[in-house]
Parts: C-alpha cells; sequence; structure tokens
C-alpha cells in the first residue's frame, strides 16, 4: 500500500473453509433442485445431475485452490488474470464482478433475505426493501472494522445454513426409513411417481446439458476465498486444504438434500414446487416444518450477503492499486486492515440497485458474464505451468491432480454454460456483452487518467 499498512493474515483453516462454502451455499439449493426436476424427470437423473455437477465443481475449486497457492494474495482472479494476459481482462472481471455479479448478486439475496425475515415476522411488504438495504449496511459495518469480525460472523451464519440444510437431509432419512418399514403404499409422496414421463434416450444428452446449468449456477461461488487469501496464514497452504475440505462439504451436502427432496417430495411434485426446501419440510412436519426452514433461509442468505461483502473489495483495493480505480481505495484503513474506502464504494452501489429495484435484470443480462472469467481464470493455469517449464528452479506447493485433463474439463463446461446461456436468451446476452465491453473505454480512460496523475507528480507514468 502507498501508506504502508498492508494486510494482517489472520484466517485459518476452518475460516477459509467457512467462506468457501458460504460463497457456495446462497439460495440456490433452496429453490433450483425444482428447475433440474422440470428438466430430467425421474430420481436417477435429479440425483446424476447433481453429481455430475458436483464433480465439476470439485475440478474448478481444485484449479482455483493451486490458482491461490501460488498467489496468495488479495484480489483473486484479478490478480491470475491480470499476470496472465494482462491488466484489460483483468480489469473487465473486476468491472463486471463489482458493477452487476456481485453487488447485484448481494442485492438479489439481500432482498430474499428481508422477504423470508418479514414473512416470519408477519410484516408487511413495505419492510423488505428497508430490511434489504439495513442488512447491506449493518454487514458492510462489520466487516469494516477487521477481517476476524467479518470471518467470525460467516462462520456462524455458514454453520447455521449447513445446519437448516441437515435438518431437511434427517427429514429425507426419516422418509426413507418410514417407507422401508411399511413400504411404499404408507407415503404418497414416496419415489414411486407414476406421472413422470422418462426421457427418450436421444434426448437425454441434451436433457442432462440443459439441467446442468441452474446446478452449476448453485455450485458457483467458491472463488470468494481466493480473494481473502492475502488475509490467510500461511496461504500457500491453508487455501488448498480449506478449498478441498469446502467443496466436499458442499458437494456432499447438494447430492444429500436432493435426495431427501426427491424421497418426500417425488420427482413430479419436486419438479411443480417453487419452493422445494419449505415443501418438503412442511409435507413431513407441518407449519412448523416451513417455520424451521424459513429461518434457515434467512440464515443462509443473510450469511451468503456477508460473504459478497466481505470478499469483493479487495478486488477493487487491487485494482486501485494498479491505478485502475480510484486511489482512495487502495489505501488500508490504518486500525481495521480492511479497504475500507473500497467497502464504502461497495455498499454505495448495493443499496442504489437494491432500491432502484434493477439487480434481477441486471443479473439475467450479464450471469453468462460470470462463467466466461471462469474459464478465463482457469485457463490462466496453463500459463502459469508453461512459465515453470521455463523456471524449472521454482517451487510450488499444491498441484491440479489430473493436470491438464481437469482443467480442460472445467474450462470447457464453463464455455458450454456461456454457450447455453447465450442461447436461450440472446437478447439479454447482447446487452451483457455490451455492459462488459463499456469497461473497455472505461480502462483506457482511468488508465490515460492515472498516467497523467503520476507525471505530474514526477513519477513513473507506466501503469500496471
Amino acid at each position: 500500500m502507498s501508506d504502508g499498512v498492508g494486510y494482517v493474515r489472520q484466517l485459518r483453516t476452518f475460516d477459509a473453509a467457512m467462506l468457501t462454502v458460504g460463497g457456495i451455499i446462497g439460495g440456490g439449493i433452496f429453490l433450483n433442485p425444482a428447475v433440474v426436476a422440470q428438466r430430467v424427470h425421474t430420481a436417477p437423473l435429479i440425483i446424476g445431475t447433481w453429481v455430475l455437477g458436483g464433480v465439476i465443481a470439485v475440478a474448478g475449486a481444485l484449479c482455483f485452490a493451486e490458482l491461490g497457492g501460488r498467489r496468495p494474495e488479495a484480489g483473486g482472479g484479478y490478480v491470475y488474470l491480470k499476470e496472465a494476459f494482462g491488466p484489460l481482462p483483468a480489469f473487465l472481471y473486476g468491472w463486471t464482478f463489482l458493477l452487476v455479479v456481485n453487488t447485484g448478486g448481494m442485492a438479489a439475496v439481500a432482498v430474499t433475505f428481508a422477504r423470508y425475515t418479514t414473512d416470519l415476522a408477519h410484516g408487511p411488504g413495505g419492510w423488505v426493501k428497508p430490511i434489504a438495504i439495513g442488512a447491506i449496511l449493518l454487514l458492510t459495518g462489520v466487516n469494516y472494522i477487521g477481517i476476524r469480525a467479518g470471518a467470525t460472523t460467516q462462520n456462524v451464519f455458514t454453520v447455521l445454513k449447513l445446519a437448516a440444510l441437515a435438518a431437511v437431509i434427517a427429514t429425507g432419512i426419516a422418509v426413507a426409513v418410514t417407507v422401508a418399514r411399511h413400504g411404499a403404499s404408507a407415503l404418497a409422496w414416496s419415489t414411486t411417481d407414476t406421472s413422470v414421463v422418462p426421457i427418450a434416450p436421444t434426448d437425454l444428452v441434451r436433457a442432462l446439458g440443459i439441467a446442468l446449468v441452474p446446478v452449476l449456477f448453485t455450485y458457483g461461488g467458491w472463488a470468494h476465498a481466493n480473494n481473502v487469501a492475502g488475509e490467510m496464514r500461511d496461504a500457500e497452504r491453508t487455501l488448498p486444504r480449506a478449498m478441498t475440505i469446502g467443496i466436499a462439504i458442499v458437494v456432499t451436502t447438494y447430492v444429500l438434500v436432493n435426495i431427501a427432496y426427491v424421497l418426500v417430495l417425488g420427482p413430479a411434485a419436486l419438479a411443480a414446487s417453487t419452493a422445494p426446501a419449505s415443501d418438503t419440510m412442511r409435507r413431513a412436519l407441518g407449519s412448523a416444518g416451513g417455520t424451521l426452514i424459513g429461518l434457515g433461509i434467512a440464515a443462509s442468505t443473510f450469511g451468503f450477503v456477508n460473504l459478497t461483502v466481505l470478499s469483493a473489495p479487495r478486488i477493487l483495493q487491487a485494482m486501485a492499486a494498479d491505478g485502475l480505480f480510484f486511489r482512495r481505495a487502495a489505501v488500508l484503513h490504518p486500525r481495521y486492515r480492511t479497504p475500507s474506502a473500497a467497502l464504502v464504494a461497495q455498499a454505495v452501489w448495493a443499496v442504489v440497485i437494491t432500491a432502484s429495484g434493477t439487480y434481477g435484470q441486471l443479473l439475467d443480462y450479464v450471469v453468462f458474464g460470470d462463467w466466461i472469467f471462469f474459464g478465463m481464470i482457469v485457463a490462466t493455469l496453463v500459463v502459469y505451468r508453461a512459465r515453470d517449464r521455463r523456471q524449472p528452479g521454482q517451487q510450488v506447493g499444491y498441484r491440479v491432480p489430473g493436470y491438464p485433463v481437469v482443467p480442460a474439463l472445467f474450462v470447457a463446461v464453463a464455455l458450454y454454460i456461456v454457450v447455453s446461456s447465450v442461447r436461450s436468451n440472446p437478447t439479454n446476452s447482447l446487452i451483457g456483452a455490451a455492459l462488459i465491453l463499456l469497461g473497455v473505454p472505461v480502462f483506457f480512460v482511468w488508465r490515460a487518467s492515472t498516467a497523467r496523475t503520476l507525471r505530474g507528480r514526477g513519477q513513473d507514468a507506466t501503469v500496471r
């Protein structure tokens, strides 16, 4: 930092693992399984799709684990893209992530939290936006006073969301035991469902591909932990270990939760459900089950908002340090060692789009862009490995098993997701591409401005 204040390495393996889990589990697992069931219909294919998605998520997380171990710095994907492909792709990643993806996701999930909180409190609909904005501001304040405060908050709410999902899993197990003891006819919602129409073999590959789209979006989010690598103790070892533990927890949880949905609701009812987790708990436990899962979803979404508040300002701070954002954002708070100005800037923008209600439309526009950058970030491994061959003495800790097959598989899947998103809604994709490319002139204007400022101070005008 220009003032000599740097990040403090305080986070341990448990903290980093909870960041990984918390960055993935938001509200999607409580809703998206219904979309998957609509697309593949039968219990084996529903579960199989989540298993396949888990394999792909593991591949991506392992790649990010190696990248984090190689470059344990604040900023994550921005740093890797800059070093591998140059500052423009890195800036466009930061531009898209911070302008829409992270702040839009933050607003959307904050509103979901507010809706569940309002329903649980039997409050009026007018409470939703104020509660959502209040949650964003409260969590910004928590993270402003230190990474330890933000990480502890994350740990608490990640454990709570896992407890809520464990309750769903336990309910499914209880149903399975009842079926085993009394026969499938004892429960009207058992997996024997004659209304389900099987998919023809010729359509199976297409159906699985389409069903994977919501699955992979539900699995996304492991990259948040990389953004705070600069604040992890022994990050070269901590981050890969935590990433492996975190993704294992998520995949196991997601598969078991979907088994529970199928056991309690059956494939057809799951496909028809607008809230699978709530329907599952109400079907098995009555209104008390609905209240319990409502509390769980509120905790899960609140924790996810905290994670988005905590993680992304580290990208802003890294961009500002390179002269590609307001220079004030490059400076850490002298007492709290947090990117305080970046946190405030993020909060202001998130509040604006929450209040305006435009976050949903913005996310629809650029949701495919998230996977463009996922694929590009994993592709940086090829550049790093090529440099290793030119510098044989360089020591690297964790390495992705199965290289180059594992990263190649992930990049291919990312490309498939992007193509599928474009084909499903070309108009939104065109608008989204325009929003992303709008960052190109912004990059050159910002870089030129920074160069002029440096020349005016008699300093080297080269902008990194």
